[in-house]
């Protein structure tokens, strides 16, 4: 039966994954299955036959996401307990049990219940690791998504009580187990959220590009600095262009500069596996047609820099002022008087 399962492409598998009714709000969590389906796309036949099955077995059990996040849209706390214990009652901890539980906790955060956020997130990442022992972390899609989300809730709640020191330290400590798995870009990018403002702004890899060569932000000194980390696939960038293209058109004359870095990703138009050279393709065509107002504006291609920005949420907008240092650092999207506000500032200074 195996011999006659279709092919899918990386992202299509994503795209099947999204149409079960799974979320994946941004890289952070595209990384886990991206990860495990890149395994299965470059194993032998059999290899690659058993992933299928074990992603979808994942999928059949994975309505515990599913039953916890509905009851959370409607901040039922008590249904989503009484679902998560029902479920392990029958099923035991498995890694969609461990999704499920994470989201309790980043609902909780949400909510500002701050000790049950905490509670949620440790429990999560005690029974993750016990997991661990016999399992590797990207193996497949929700452990990955658990783990990463109990340290950033952890690390988060920390910071609310002001103990910003101490949840950089814990999120510093999870980078030296898990820094080189699917879930290091969200480590760096919490880090990089409590610790980057003030900081020199690392340097960007500029070797390769699309449009106008950037200039290194070392001999940008003087001159404050918008960086647009954006992904093709991202629908919230295509919305955060204009504004983006509006600030630039106002604050060119006072010395702002835009940079717009991407990254490849392994995938195309309608998420067919592409070669580095056809991807980029796609990038000029997806720049080009979404980012009319942009045009000017380089865009610097390397995973490298998004690893040093922690930019796994795209987008994701860092301001350096004209020291060269970070004045703003924001994973997400930015309303136009919320980006103004902030270059106003940072202008002034």
């Amino acid at each position: 039966m195996f011999s006659k399962l279709p092919s899918y492409s990386v992202a299509s598998w994503a795209t099947h994954y999204v149409s079960m009714g799974y979320e994946l709000s941004d890289q952070s969590e595209r990384a886990p299955l991206e990860s495990f389906l890149t395994s299965l796309h470059h194993g032998g036949m059999r290899v690659r036959c058993f992933a299928v099955f074990l992603l979808l077995s994942s999928l059949a059990f994975a309505d515990i996401v599913e039953d916890v996040r509905t009851a959370l849209v409607q901040r039922n706390f008590a249904a989503a307990d009484s679902a998560l214990q029902a479920y392990r009652l029958q099923h035991g901890v498995d890694p969609a049990y461990l999704e499920a539980l994470s989201w309790t906790a980043r609902e909780a955060l949400a909510a500002n219940q701050l000790d049950k956020a905490d509670a949620a997130a440790k429990q999560t990442e005690t029974l993750a690791r016990q997991l661990l022992q016999k399992r590797s972390l990207d193996a497949e899609p929700h452990l990955p998504v658990a783990l990463g989300a109990a340290f950033e809730v952890q690390a988060q709640v920390l910071a609310a009580h002001g103990q910003n020191a101490q949840a950089a330290t814990l999120l510093r400590h999870a980078l030296v187990t898990y820094g080189s798995t699917s879930i290091g870009p969200r480590l760096h990018k919490n880090l990089n959220v409590l610790t980057l403002t003030s900081q020199p702004a690392p340097a960007l890899a500029t070797s390769e590009y699309l449009g106008s060569r950037p200039t290194p932000l070392s001999e940008l000194r003087g001159s404050p600095v918008l960086l647009f980390f954006w992904a093709h696939w991202c629908v919230d960038c295509k919305y955060e262009g204009p504004i983006i293209s509006r600030l630039s058109s106002e604050f060119a004359p006072k010395g702002l500069t835009v940079l717009a870095p991407t990254q490849l990703y392994g995938y195309a138009a309608k998420g067919e596996d592409a070669k580095p050279k056809d991807e980029i393709a796609y990038i000029g065509q997806v720049w080009q047609h979404y980012y009319s107002g942009l045009q000017s504006v380089p865009v610097p291609i390397s995973k490298t820099n998004f690893t040093n920005y922690g930019a796994s949420t795209t987008p994701t907008l860092v301001l350096v002022d004209r020291k060269g240092r970070v004045a703003l650092y924001h994973p997400g999207l930015m309303e136009y008087d919320d980006l103004r506000a902030a270059i106003e500032k940072t202008l002034s200074n």
